[in-house]
């Protein structure tokens, strides 16, 4: 099944920009690139800051963001641009970049009003005035779309290890058979190595694979896509199959520290912000994802250059990926591995 796929998971809380507060703790990992590692068990990775990266790249520095001194990596994989707006319909983002002045701010404001009807958890914290050498580059990536029919909603239950209940929804014994034609097998090794579709009224698809690996999102991507093409079991969900789903609820502000107050090769400015942030909700009826990347610049000194029942339950560690349908590359991944502490995260 040739469909692309949009990684998708967030959390919550206030993380800081370059001049943003830092979170006492953290349940969550927001991640620059799909391909990036990290320790934490709960992360994720949207395309939002990777959209606000190129123009930055394209629009500003002309090329690639280098550092004097040592670049780190994450910077270099940055210049990569491994994920483009191509990889999303246009009418499921919005970005610009400029000099920096309460103008573009309002510019901002209105065209993301105007596109999505929404407003901004970033731009009121920045400093809009004039200066030299400041620029702004911002993006919104925003989703909302329903599930073909909505799921049944089902009892409370545990995840994985920890005690405290969540909600689930899917498809039990006693659900329509209508809801069969919201799920797709992409195969089932086991009952701890799964992975499904969940069809949209929309050109979306959530993609979910059980599985306890620890991979970054890139290898595990690959990995359910080597894992589907070998699976010779039916895809059609059955009579005799279940699905369960936890809800999903979670914010989060992240800010990306290790690219900032470095002056840039070439230039005199350096990154005064870089931040992005995730709000992402799914229950029984479907999804919506609201992330916002904002970059800024300042001046600084120039210097020198299935045969057989098949128990689909979500109820411990699994991956979600969003992907729009006929593109390469998900938008928005997720690793879940206690959905407890992860729906703690709010405004």
């Amino acid at each position: 099944m040739k469909k692309k796929l949009l990684t998708l998971f967030a959390v919550m809380l206030l993380v800081s920009g370059c001049a943003f507060a830092k979170p006492k703790q953290q349940n969550l990992d927001v991640l620059p690139l799909f391909s990036s590692q990290s320790n934490q068990a709960n992360r994720l990775w949207v395309g939002t800051f990777q959209l606000a990266w190129n123009d930055l790249m394209d629009g500003i520095v002309k090329g690639p963001v280098l550092f004097t001194g040592k670049t780190p990596s994450v910077v270099k994989q940055l210049n990569n641009q491994d994920f483009k707006a191509d990889q999303l319909s246009g009418n499921s983002y919005y970005k610009t970049y400029g000099e920096t002045s309460p103008e573009l701010k309002k510019a901002i404001e209105e065209g993301i009003k105007e596109k999505f009807g929404e407003t901004s958890d970033v731009l009121d914290g920045a400093d809009w005035t004039r200066a030299n050498g400041k620029y702004t580059v911002y993006a919104m990536l925003k989703k909302d779309f329903k599930f073909l029919k909505a799921f049944d909603k089902l009892k409370s239950e545990k995840f994985g290890k920890s005690a405290k209940k969540v909600q689930y929804f899917g498809i039990d014994k006693k659900s329509n058979h209508e809801l069969y034609d919201n799920v797709t097998v992409l195969f089932y090794n086991s009952s701890k190595d799964f992975a499904v579709g969940l069809l949209t009224q929309s050109d979306d698809i959530v993609y979910l694979y059980r599985t306890d690996d620890n991979k970054s999102f890139d290898k595990l991507y690959a990995d359910m896509q080597k894992k589907q093409s070998a699976y010779k079991d039916v895809a059609d969900f059955g009579e005799k199959d279940e699905l369960k789903v936890p809800n999903i609820n979670l914010y989060k502000l992240k800010s990306f520290d290790e690219v900032c107050e470095r002056q840039i090769k070439g230039t005199n400015i350096k990154i005064d912000k870089a931040v992005e942030t995730v709000d992402f909700k799914m229950n029984n009826e479907g999804v919506k994802l609201k992330s916002e990347a904002l970059i800024m610049t300042k001046m600084t000194a120039l210097a020198p250059e299935a045969s057989h029942p098949r128990k689909l339950y979500f109820n411990d560690t699994f991956v979600m990926f969003l992907q729009e349908r006929d593109k390469q590359q998900p938008y928005f991944a997720l690793r879940v591995d206690d959905v407890a502490a992860i729906n703690k995260l709010q405004k």
